[in-house]
């Protein structure tokens, strides 16, 4: 099936032709089986719609075939333009990002955040990251908001990291204006630090899933994919620009100066790149609302047809087939009527939430173990890697006296580990315009497998033979590793979700429905988990190692040894779509 393409007349007359193919397929209904009923879209006059947000035809020209009892087919082609657009809230996600690596360790340091409260800063963020995320990916695939399912959420997380960002980077300031009894201002300064950083990273880490799930909702398979290269490539270039403006001595430049400290004027920066990425995104491409779908159902199904409420019984992240704002009902009703012995219905509590991705298809749980070792292999090595540059590269000691040469040449060190990010971030953009080009040649399979055998073999050449020139040159791989785990996992769920739509395309044409579809945000936040989860396990399992081990290298080979074996575990258990 293909969709009208939009015709050359006038577009009244398109409306025109609409509204008659409408009519024939209502009248089909009566003819057809008793029991299945086909919905047709009651297509608004062009002219009471007014614009569409530089999308015209979006909404006008649809198939019928979108809207009857096979599904849905493939959406408009979006320009390289909206994808732009679209990928710009992971632009200013990643500049945020990079500015709180830069900063947040001399913050902590400088209110004076005792050494045993480090954990509960790094740990308490991912923690409640793990436990939420599924939920709001279930709760965003129900959204009835009227201005679409994921865009609210991405602008309550990016309000949250503009919160999170004023309290880490200008909580100490206030409370010096504020509170003049020292003690209390030492325990209120550290207080409000920690808040904005755990909400801060809360809500970075949260906003992915609904971006990736917003992508996946009103784009084709194809543009899907052209997206999430888009989006790998406007992290890098955010990560590299926020990496260079922390670099800069702004405290002894004019604008340093006039906004007091190099924290403000860092937080100003961060502010103004959020609010105008984030405000691009939400206005890149029209989001249809879910609550409509009442309105496009004709009345006397209206009363027959079962909508999704919160009431109703789902099996893992299902969302009944929705797509782009309106529900299929033959879909709903069929799926209603099918007697699926194999799986329990299960009322969408945190019960049985947990439960159900517990007992997710094996598909998609091989993907997310694979993903888990991906971002605990990029963690290992990047929240440490500073760190590593500076003892272990530059033969430092950060615990020596801070006028110390041994501290000098510690802090020289983490300051080329900032430059070695750097790389990393530019390499990641570069990177991702070339996957467009290698998938063509060895696949999906092959850019995963690639990703994590370069990162596997340059962090352990590293650990192996730490050099200044050589680590920075490795850095590249890096680049690698961070292109992948943002852009093959995810074009894997894509694939998966176009074979179970075909899948319940080809059922429907038999009249045999199955309505465990599930919904792309669930899934998008069942592997965005694996990101805290891999946090956790970094946070709280290699500041051990690096104990016992006596020595800052164990961090790079144990980004090696995890690395090589997902590169095992994605070519012997991930599957690949044909």
């Amino acid at each position: 099936m293909k969709e009208f393409e939009p015709l050359p007349q006038p577009d009244h007359l398109c409306w025109l032709l609409s509204q008659a193919l409408c009519q024939i397929q209502l009248e089909a209904q009566t003819r057809g089986p008793p029991g299945r009923r086909w919905a047709c879209r009651q297509v608004p006059h062009p002219v009471a719609m007014g614009g569409n947000s530089g999308q015209p035809g979006v909404h006008t020209y649809k198939s019928l075939a979108e809207d009857g009892p096979f599904g849905s087919v493939e959406l408009p082609k979006r320009s390289t333009g909206r994808l732009v657009m679209h990928s710009m809230a992971m632009f200013g996600r990643e500049f945020c990002y990079a500015v709180e690596a830069a900063y947040v360790t001399p913050v902590l340091l400088s209110v004076g955040l005792p050494k045993r409260l480090y954990s509960v800063v790094w740990l308490l963020s991912p923690v409640l990251g793990f436990l939420l995320q599924p939920v709001v990916g279930s709760a965003s695939d129900h959204c009835r908001a009227r201005w679409g399912r994921r865009r609210p959420y991405i602008l309550a997380l990016s309000v949250i990291m503009l919160l999170g960002m004023a309290l880490y980077l200008n909580g100490d300031a206030v409370i010096s204006a504020l509170i003049a009894d020292q003690r209390k201002k030492l325990t209120w300064a550290i207080t409000i630090t920690m808040i904005g950083v755990v909400l801060f990273d809360f809500a970075a880490d949260f906003i992915d899933g609904p971006i990736k799930a917003y992508l996946f909702d009103v784009c084709s398979h194809q543009d899907k994919e052209r997206g999430l290269h888009h989006h790998a490539l406007f992290t890098g270039l955010g990560g590299a620009l926020g990496y260079i403006l922390g670099a800069i001595d702004w405290a002894h430049l004019k604008l340093g100066r006039m906004l007091g400290t190099e924290f403000q004027v860092m937080f100003f920066f961060s502010a103004l790149m959020l609010t105008l990425c984030v405000v691009i995104h939400l206005c890149s491409i029209p989001e249809a609302p879910l609550r409509h779908v009442a309105k496009d159902i004709p009345p006397q199904q209206d009363s027959q047809d079962p909508l999704l409420s919160s009431d109703r019984m789902y099996e893992y992240g299902s969302i009944e087939k929705v797509k782009n704002g309106y529900i299929n009902p033959e879909m709903v009703l069929q799926g209603e009527k099918t007697k699926n012995t194999q799986q329990t219905r299960r009322t969408m509590t945190m019960k049985s939430l947990l439960r159900a991705l517990v007992s997710m298809p094996p598909h998609y749980r091989y993907l997310c173990i694979s993903h888990l070792l991906g971002w605990t292999a990029f963690l290992s090595n990047m929240l440490f890697f500073t760190d590593f540059m500076g003892q272990i590269v530059y033969h430092g000691d950060p615990y020596s006296a801070h006028n110390s040469t041994e501290f000098l040449i510690y802090q020289r060190g983490v300051e080329v580990g900032c430059w070695g990010l750097c790389i990393n971030s530019v390499f990641s953009s570069l990177y991702s315009y070339f996957q467009k080009v290698l998938v063509s040649y060895v696949g999906l399979k092959g850019l995963y497998f690639m990703g994590y055998l370069l990162f596997g073999l340059g962090t352990g050449f590293i650990g192996l033979f730490p050099n200044i020139y050589s680590t920075l040159v490795l850095c590249t791989s890096f680049g690698v590793m961070s292109s992948t785990l943002y852009t093959v996992p995810f074009n894997l769920i894509a694939e998966y979700h176009r074979e179970e739509q075909e899948k319940q395309r080809l059922q429907a044409q038999g009249g045999d429905v199955d309505s465990s579809g599930r919904g792309q945000g669930l899934d998008c936040a069942a592997l965005t988990c694996m990101v805290q989860l891999a946090q956790i396990l970094v946070g709280g399992g290699l500041g051990f190692l690096v104990n016992i081990a006596g020595s800052a290298v164990v961090v790079v080979i144990t980004a090696s040894v995890v690395a090589l074996i997902g590169c095992c575990f994605v070519v012997l258990f991930v599957r690949y779509v044909a």
